[in-house]
């Protein structure tokens, strides 16, 4: 599916959904939608917020708030917690499932994909008589940068201390 048409269909469903709250159809919701279609990242409110007003979006922090927890009610949005007080949102129309990898230390996320997951998540519903919609796993650990700042930090201790 193109960009573009992604894009228009995204926007054709936050419309409805904005009609069908009684809800206003504003500019600066649209741009908000549009800024996080052409992002390809993980974002906290704050990223968004600063992103768009050096943009010279004229928006809000409580416009970003509140038109997020919108996009989230109504399934084009993800909200993430990772472990951290700040959530964390990416855009989810028209991408596939995947899962986390987070780090410990720097919060750095990596998404990954493993059809095993999608096999696993089948026999169980199958299994336990489920009928599964989604699923969410997130694994911790420390990413290979972490890990060797802290040998290399651990290297220095131990030459100080002899």
């Amino acid at each position: 599916m193109s960009t573009h048409h992604n894009s228009e269909l995204v926007r054709k469903i936050f419309e409805a959904y904005l009609e069908n709250k009684s809800l206003r159809k504003t500019p600066e919701r649209f741009a908000i939608l549009e800024e996080i279609y052409s992002r390809d990242d993980h974002f906290d409110v704050e990223t968004l917020y600063i992103h768009m007003k050096n943009q010279k979006y004229r928006v809000s922090r409580a416009t970003v708030y509140n038109t997020l927890e919108l996009l989230v009610s109504c399934d084009l949005v993800t909200k993430h917690q990772f472990g951290k007080n700040m959530a964390q949102f990416e855009k989810s129309y028209g991408y596939h499932q995947h899962d986390h990898i987070i780090c410990i230390d720097c919060g750095k996320v990596v998404e990954f994909c493993d059809p095993r997951i999608h096999q696993i998540q089948t026999m169980v519903g199958d299994l336990l008589k489920f009928d599964i919609k989604h699923h969410s796993l997130n694994l911790y650990g420390t990413c290979f940068d972490c890990s060797a700042k802290a040998t290399i930090k651990q290297k220095e201790e131990i030459k100080n201390a002899s």
